[in-house]
């Protein structure tokens, strides 16, 4: 008797659905965590790793998104314009101050694979530095995520 394991087609799956997390007081890496794994589909029965089996996601409140420690003052994030002289480097709390999506965006960039497929998941990320969002039409189903920081 021969064996083999069944990979689902993504027409198989059917319709993806639409998640809200909302990050306010939650910890960096416990939203980005939950956020990844809907994003990559690790959640369903019939996950497979080269196949975009995936959800939307909808993350509100990043600019309250909390940082353990002394992270939202110690923790550097770099860059480089390819240029020379074109280094950049920038805090954390700085980042909230001007830009809080790219915080929770590059914390879920680095839990993805390194592939094709990354890309294609980031797409599907959506990231709102208020309580306020633009999808309330696709009637997305509201996450509770653990961690909360200082309860």
């Amino acid at each position: 008797m021969e064996k083999s394991t069944r990979i689902a087609s993504p027409s198989e799956v059917g319709e993806k659905k639409w998640f809200l997390i909302d990050a306010s007081g939650k910890t960096l890496g416990r939203v980005s965590v939950e956020a990844a794994r809907i994003l990559r589909g690790k959640g369903k029965v019939c996950y497979t790793p080269h196949q975009d089996l995936g959800d939307y996601v909808v993350v509100i409140n990043a600019e309250k998104v909390a940082l353990t420690g002394n992270k939202m003052t110690d923790k550097m994030y770099y860059r480089h314009s390819g240029y020379p002289g074109g280094f950049k480097e920038e805090r954390a709390k700085d980042i909230v101050e001007r830009k809080p999506s790219i915080l929770l965006m590059h914390a879920v960039k680095g839990m993805l694979p390194k592939n094709k497929l990354a890309k294609l998941y980031m797409t599907r990320l959506r990231v709102f530095a208020g309580s306020e969002h633009q999808h309330q039409a696709q009637s997305p189903m509201e996450i509770q995520v653990g961690g909360q920081h200082g309860a």
